[in-house]
């Protein structure tokens, strides 16, 4: 499913249009980014927790040449899924 389409199910979901569909999610993902900007976390109960966490520097290899490479460390996104989402899947 793409952007395009959740904006789709949701508006049908809540009977509302596409633009205000839209908006919504637009708000939702500004505002779980500028969380986890911040070290923050969100806790959607029965759904799951976003979070970020700093990934160290490693050495890889590049699978062409097999010459060692290294990898920067950088922040990442982690989900873990609630218990009801874990549930139904």
């Amino acid at each position: 499913m793409n952007k395009q389409q959740l904006i789709e199910a949701i508006a049908n979901e809540v009977n509302v249009t596409k633009a205000t569909a839209a908006g919504c999610l637009d708000a939702f993902i500004n505002t779980v980014t500028k969380v986890l900007k911040k070290k923050g976390e969100v806790r959607l109960v029965g759904f799951g927790t976003f979070t970020s966490a700093k990934r160290k520097a490693t050495t890889g290899r590049n699978p062409q040449t097999g010459k060692e490479i290294m990898i920067a460390e950088k922040t990442v996104v982690k989900f873990k899924a609630g218990a009801e989402l874990a549930k139904n899947l």
